[in-house]
């Protein structure tokens, strides 16, 4: 158990990228998130996971404008247990592979980045 001092300068300090690679074999790095206090913001690419399963990867235009996936959208927040920021550029098409890169990915163990 974390005392509750070390747990807030925890959720306060800036995070480590997280690895992942992609059902492509291109690996991201992945900026962590606190669920707890989990907002989308503007056309921001997100993934939502439980463990090493992907729930959900996407921006708030796929909820809004995708019924399939605000559905998976809301059964992912309700059991997920983290949740990542996606770094990418502002073209539809990368975008869009992204996330269908990520949907099929999982965590790479044991390899950092500099």
């Amino acid at each position: 158990m974390v005392p509750v001092l070390d747990r807030e300068l925890l959720q306060s300090a800036p995070s480590r990228p997280v690895n992942w690679r992609g059902r492509s074999g291109r690996f991201y790095a992945l900026s962590s998130e606190n669920i707890e206090r989990f907002a989308l913001v503007g056309d921001e690419l997100y993934l939502i996971a439980l463990g090493h399963n992907v729930l959900w990867a996407g921006s708030s235009r796929e909820v809004v404008n995708d019924s399939e996936s605000r559905a998976r959208f809301r059964l992912a927040l309700t059991c997920a247990d983290r949740v990542f920021h996606v770094e990418t550029s502002g073209d539809e098409v990368a975008r869009m592979t992204i996330v269908w890169d990520l949907e099929g990915g999982e965590p790479v163990l044991g390899l950092a980045l500099a």
